[in-house]
């Protein structure tokens, strides 16, 4: 029988050092589950980082897949186009928040809709500068790693990167920086480092990713938007991790009543298969010269039929309403053991729908990170049958991105698993016999 520590061994001597895994060994997966190699199961609330929204394997997703395949499975839509992206674009446009006029691109990954995203904000504006905030997340190409507010491990070693690439602080209470103060500084970021009538857009994700889980607020999206239109800028939203239902909505940005000019989607779009979009008003779109977007795999037949399957999931089984029952009962369970003799550690917890954190500090007054704890309550829960994740500036922030099919009863099974795996780790944190 292939073991975990046989593949571990094979992929360290075949595989990239720079790809960072787990030693979790996939087999087979269905819904919120998922078997190793070995016959272990997990409770999987990590979800293919956001992707897996309708579960593993969702029956529809799969059945359409399968019919697509009959058909076909490639020809380039740059060669011979098809319906299924037609509509895919019409069902976008549609679904897209604001009373405008929209145009749809595919493609393939999360950043190539950011670095889309951009090429057509500059084509249309004339602009070249784009403002991002810290602790964002854009991707791995070169411009992805511009506009990232992180430098380890995505820039670290990297550059030199874009140029016109600005960032300004990205509202957090919690972390100190209040929404004046982001926006203060952002005012300041004119004055000293880029003229606003050379700014093309801002990027934002309306919760952050890989940054920590950090909603922004709405009262922030809002004043966004009216500097935006004040100076001529374009609102770009990026929605690659909190779109397709994961925070109640099918966009995280309808919750600030804000309607971005382009939205870049991924992830959870197509149920585990590659596709990304950038849905955005159609002159903006349109500024692109013939040829200027596209790419031999963007849109594939196979993806854009799992995508069809997923917003008909979405809706069918009103999975913006899961996302929000499934949210609340993991943040009640979250602080009620935050309130708990012993639980300190747990220095908040926060996020919207079914996209919830938890933060561990040394401390919970002077809020100093405890990144060794969090990697030991994550290890522990992967022993005990669930798989998590991690994010934060300071690897410090647990993200919970269970899939929004996952029965009620999984989720008490997770909850009671991350119940057990805090108070397991904090104990040998405490003894200084955490690995």
């Amino acid at each position: 029988m292939t073991t975990n520590s046989d593949l571990r061994a094979r992929q360290t001597a075949a595989v990239a050092n720079g790809v960072s895994t787990r030693a979790i060994f996939a087999a087979r997966a269905e819904n919120a589950e998922l078997w190793d190699v070995e016959g272990k199961r997990y409770l999987d609330f990590a979800a293919g980082i956001a992707v897996n929204n309708t579960g593993h394997r969702h029956p529809k997703v799969m059945a359409a897949v399968a019919e697509q395949a009959q058909a076909f499975t490639h020809t380039s839509f740059n060669v011979a186009p098809y319906e299924g992206y037609i509509s895919l674009a019409e069902r976008l446009n549609r679904l897209a928040p604001g009373d405008f006029e929209k145009k749809t691109l595919l493609i393939t990954t999360g950043v190539e809709a950011v670095e889309n995203a951009v090429k057509v904000a500059r084509a249309y504006t004339g602009r070249s500068g784009i403002v991002a905030f810290t602790g964002a997340f854009h991707g791995r190409t070169m411009m992805g790693m511009a506009l990232t507010g992180k430098v380890k491990p995505y820039k670290a070693g990297f550059g030199p990167f874009p140029a016109e690439v600005y960032h300004a602080p990205f509202p957090s209470d919690y972390h100190g920086v209040t929404e004046a103060e982001s926006l203060a500084m952002l005012e300041r970021l004119f004055q000293s480092s880029i003229d606003p009538k050379r700014v093309a857009a801002f990027i934002i994700e309306p919760v952050q990713g890989e940054g920590g889980f950090n909603p922004a607020p709405a009262s922030f999206l809002q004043a966004l938007r009216r500097i935006a239109d004040e100076h001529g800028i374009l609102l770009i939203a990026d929605e690659i991790q909190a779109g397709m239902a994961r925070t109640g909505k099918i966009f995280c940005f309808e919750h600030s009543g804000v309607a971005p000019d382009l939205i870049t989607m991924a992830k959870g779009l197509a149920g585990g298969f590659p596709l990304s979009a950038v849905t955005g008003r159609a002159e903006v779109i349109d500024a692109a010269a013939a040829g200027g977007l596209g790419g031999t795999y963007a849109g594939n037949p196979l993806a854009v039929a799992a995508a069809h399957a997923v917003l008909d999931v979405i809706e069918e089984e009103n999975l913006c309403a899961r996302a929000v029952e499934i949210g609340d009962a993991i943040t009640a369970r979250l602080n009620a053991l935050a309130a708990r003799q012993g639980m300190e550690a747990i220095g908040n917890v926060r996020g919207m729908g079914a996209m919830v954190a938890f933060e561990l500090v040394k401390d919970r007054g002077t809020k100093t990170p405890d990144a060794a704890l969090t990697n030991a309550i994550v290890a522990e829960a992967e022993a005990r049958g669930l798989i998590m994740i991690t994010c934060g500036m300071h690897a410090n922030v647990v993200r919970l991105l269970p899939p929004l099919t996952t029965p009620m009863e999984q989720v008490d099974e997770a909850m009671d698993i991350i119940e057990a795996s805090i108070e397991a780790a904090i104990t040998r944190v405490a003894s200084g016999s955490a690995a």
